[in-house]
């Protein structure tokens, strides 16, 4: 399947093609909701998506999952590293870091605004240092970064039927959509690297603070308390899926299956944590294969009625001017 979806892209040299198929088994690995999603997109389009994808997991790991006994001043030069790879890349030099490479030649074929990577290499370095966020609004500012931008990104490789800048708030608060619905499934996990992705504000609004969060995971204890702010946290974020939502009418209609995919089942993350009973700190919840299996065979029917529906006007273009029937009296 790789090598179908280079061919399709065009991309023919063998250093681009191994740097493209690098950042393909990132994305398998890393981002399964999103890489299935991505197998509805045109195949053409796919190298790009994991070439945007697979670099942000790259940084991401940089972070998170640095090795043992690195230190943050080790993993901070490991980021500036990959910040001047970017830089160089992005300029057209030469590099040897594979999802740099893969993602310059996205960025240019596709005209993506190279501001947007540097902001997001901005929210990957500050969760070295920052491990809370006071309020909502300061957590907005970082997931722009970390977040916002990704869907901003992926507009030029999706399409859109009205300009872009249109469809570019849909695009920023889907993104957001996705890494809220992500903190709020990851509460426990994160809260075992020192950081707490919910708001402080909204936690305290409940009662909640990190020494609860710590002894509740710590000791597998439920507390009300906790429950009522997780229920917060999922009604802000569903908030921002209706935000999102009338973005998907804007896409290029061949894009909109892969798209609506994602929504769809990040979405249901959402309710499969409701369905857990917002137990978030003591495990992780998951969209069961059966929907997930429905999502997709879904989102296939509609890529079918999409790119039927694309044929159409080409077949009419081909034959003879169609006219209707003269009525008879």
């Amino acid at each position: 399947m790789t090598a179908r979806e280079l061919d399709a892209a065009g991309i023919t040299d063998p250093l681009l093609r191994d740097a493209y198929a690098h950042c393909r088994r990132l994305n398998a690995r890393h981002g399964k909701t999103y890489f299935l999603a991505t197998r509805l997109l045109p195949v053409e389009r796919r190298p790009a998506v994991h070439a945007l994808y697979g670099f942000a997991r790259r940084a991401d790991d940089l972070v998170d999952d640095p090795g043992p006994g690195r230190s943050t001043a080790d993993r901070a030069r490991a980021l500036d590293a990959l910040q001047r790879c970017l830089e160089e890349g992005l300029r057209g030099g030469e590099t040897t870091e594979p999802v740099v490479r893969a993602l310059a030649h996205t960025a240019a074929v596709y005209g993506i605004d190279h501001r947007h990577f540097t902001d997001f290499m901005a929210s990957m370095r500050s969760d070295l240092t920052v491990t809370d966020y006071p309020t909502y609004e300061d957590l907005r500012r970082y997931v722009h970064g970390s977040a916002a931008v990704m869907g901003l990104e992926m507009l030029p490789v999706l399409g859109t039927v009205v300009p872009q800048e249109e469809a570019a708030p849909h695009a920023a608060a889907l993104g957001i959509a996705f890494q809220l619905t992500n903190f709020l499934r990851d509460v426990g996990e994160d809260l075992d690297r020192g950081r707490i992705y919910l708001p402080a504000d909204l936690l305290a609004a409940h009662g909640v603070d990190r020494a609860l969060l710590r002894w509740s995971r710590d000791t597998g204890h439920r507390d009300p308390r906790i429950t009522a702010a997780m229920v917060a946290a999922a009604d802000l974020t569903h908030g921002v899926y209706r935000e999102a939502e009338p973005g998907l009418a804007l896409l290029d209609p061949v894009s909109r299956p892969c798209i609506r995919t994602a929504f769809v089942l990040y979405r249901a993350i959402l309710d499969a944590v409701r369905d857990d009973g917002y137990a978030v700190l003591h495990r992780r919840s998951v969209v069961s294969r059966s929907r997930r299996a429905a999502t997709a065979c879904s989102g296939l029917a509609r890529v079918a009625a999409a790119r039927f529906a694309a044929r159409r006007p080409a077949a009419r273009r081909a034959g003879a001017p169609h006219r209707p029937q003269e009525e008879t009296s």
